[in-house]
């Protein structure tokens, strides 16, 4: 039985998938940091409007996350406008 002295790897193959993997890597990594960024300049927006600046981190945070649903359960979240009298 002979072994093989030399293992072939099928190259193009190996560089595509690796080519995917780091580009897929990288979209991943683009989309979280802009997504952050953007939350980030909307809070400072909201922060100089007077408006409540949890309630911008909550429209961009997951349907789960704890903090939110706090916020969502407590009386100062639900704010109503004023009622005028006919």
């Amino acid at each position: 039985m002979k072994l093989p002295t030399k293992i072939e790897y099928p190259t193009p193959v190996v560089v595509s998938l690796t080519l995917v993997l780091l580009a897929a890597i990288f979209g991943l990594g683009y989309y979280n940091i802009s997504d952050r960024s953007l939350m980030a300049q909307n809070i400072d927006n909201a922060i100089a409007k007077g408006i409540d600046p949890l309630s911008v981190r909550c429209s961009y945070a997951k349907s789960d996350d704890i903090i939110c649903v706090a916020f969502a359960s407590s009386a100062q979240s639900h704010n109503t406008g004023v009622t005028v009298k006919k």
